[in-house]
């Protein structure tokens, strides 16, 4: 199990680390409805999260059973084309980044999202976590190698199961960091949330862009140290 949670680090600290996300929990938390919409927000992501490694592991494993030198062909390949698109969007990201004394172009959707109730911020967490495309290939990657690692006999059904509970629990540290400390210290941290707020909506491009393209060369590198 520790041996598979390793192969599946990359992509959960992946799904973590999106400024995006980040900022529109900091700005649930600053809302008006704060305690009942954030704790949804949470919700959802984590479902999000959960839900799209599950189909993924579930898929890898309907597969026929791979002998080892085919898993790790197969898990290569996916590497590899995942480490390469996630290049080209660090690319796009570091492009798109604003210049000095600019203002970043974020979503328009955050302007709505102090306004959100507890069913649409989870709704909304739910697709910024398992839906978005990048995401969705992380959960593509960890979900194969999770599968194919059970039906080989590296890994039985509750091993897996744990897997995906780690990986889960992993991947949404950074909505749930924020969230669990505004639940305990309330509006005390309120000022450091704003500051956090500024900072990551000005720095969101450089920082998405510098993420991706070490998680790409990481996953290049996965693939082709297997190959």
């Amino acid at each position: 199990m520790t041996s598979l949670v390793g192969e599946v680090l990359p992509q959960a600290l992946g799904m973590a680390i999106s400024p995006v996300p980040i900022v529109a929990t900091i700005l649930i938390l600053l809302s008006p409805r704060a305690r009942s919409a954030a704790p949804a927000f949470l919700g959802g992501w984590i479902a999000g999260v959960l839900v799209a490694v599950t189909v993924f592991t579930v898929l890898g494993a309907m597969r026929p059973p791979p002998d080892p030198d085919q898993r790790r062909l197969l898990l290569a390949v996916i590497d590899l084309s995942l480490g390469v698109m996630l290049a080209v969007l660090a690319l796009h990201q570091w492009r798109s980044r604003p210049g000095p004394g600019e203002p970043a172009q974020l979503p328009g959707w955050l302007a709505a999202v102090t306004s959100l109730g507890p069913a649409k911020a989870a709704g909304l967490a739910a697709l910024l976590s398992g839906a978005n495309p990048k995401n969705l290939m992380l959960a593509v990657s960890a979900g194969v190698t999770i599968g194919t690692a059970g039906t080989v006999g590296t890994a039985g059904a509750a091993d897996a199961a744990s897997v995906i509970a780690v990986f889960t629990a992993i991947a949404s540290t950074s909505v749930a960091v924020p969230v669990i400390a505004f639940l305990v210290a309330g509006r005390r941290l309120e000022g450091a949330l704003n500051r956090l707020r500024v900072w990551l909506e000005h720095n969101s491009p450089a920082i998405m862009g510098t993420l991706l393209g070490v998680l790409g060369v990481v996953l290049m590198g996965k693939g082709l140290a297997a190959l």
